[in-house]
């Protein structure tokens, strides 16, 4: 277990590790934020479902706060400016899409991508994490889980209208997802997060989620090299 072992040999206060900690910080924070704005916008496109998403949308203010918290703790101030460029192609995706009422390609950036990323990052960081950082990323992976079943379930119950515009969203939105890995590589290097841990899990959740919605195997292998080619 390397990533076990390599957390007792991380210095959390060093100098490079606060250097890298305030863009990945910056980056879960800016995440979150991401994930509350599109909720409450999800719930103005599928209004029978506005309750439930208005609550994911406050799950994820709580999200961004404890992670706050865990900069603080650190004496750390998150790169917000980094933060935002680095999810600003997915946020003008997922604008677009909103503006032009595409609920599927939206649930597809917000509930399968970003949360699949999110959840591949929190299991891989939690390892390797500080104490502090540890609780509060625990506690948030849990959540996230249940983010990713809402948007699974809506796609799953539209999934005959809804795979063409799956499959072009995909095409779009998930070759963007190799390249924030490949921007963040160092830095989660210096976290003790390693890129091919990274995309082994993300692919991992990714491709369960696209079967849990509906997708062949075949499908899926087609739809994953999509974005395994812009790696």
């Amino acid at each position: 277990m390397p990533q076990l072992e390599a957390s007792a040999a991380i210095d959390f206060y060093s100098e490079v590790y606060k250097d890298a900690y305030s863009r990945i910080n910056a980056i879960v924070i800016e995440g979150e934020q991401e994930a509350n704005e599109n909720y409450i916008r999800l719930a103005e496109l599928i209004p029978d479902q506005s309750e439930q998403l208005f609550s994911l949308a406050k799950m994820e203010n709580r999200h961004k706060k404890g992670f706050e918290a865990c900069g603080r703790n650190l004496k750390v101030t998150p790169d917000l400016d980094f933060a935002r460029q680095f999810f600003s192609k997915l946020h003008e995706n997922f604008q677009a899409a909103a503006a032009q009422g595409n609920i599927v390609t939206c649930l597809l950036i917000q509930s399968l991508i970003i949360e699949c990323f999110a959840i591949a990052a929190y299991n891989i960081y939690i390892p390797v994490a500080d104490d502090f950082a540890r609780k509060i990323t625990e506690g948030v992976v849990k959540d996230e889980y249940s983010h990713l079943n809402f948007g699974e379930e809506w796609l799953k119950a539209n999934f005959e209208t809804a795979k063409a515009e799956l499959e072009t969203a995909n095409r779009q939105n998930l070759p963007l997802v190799w390249q924030m890995l490949n921007q963040v590589e160092k830095d989660a290097h210096v976290l003790g997060m390693e890129k091919e841990s990274l995309v082994e899990d993300f692919m991992i959740q990714y491709g369960e989620a696209l079967e849990n919605i509906g997708f062949t195997t075949r499908e899926i292998m087609r739809m994953s090299a999509l974005g395994l080619s812009a790696a």
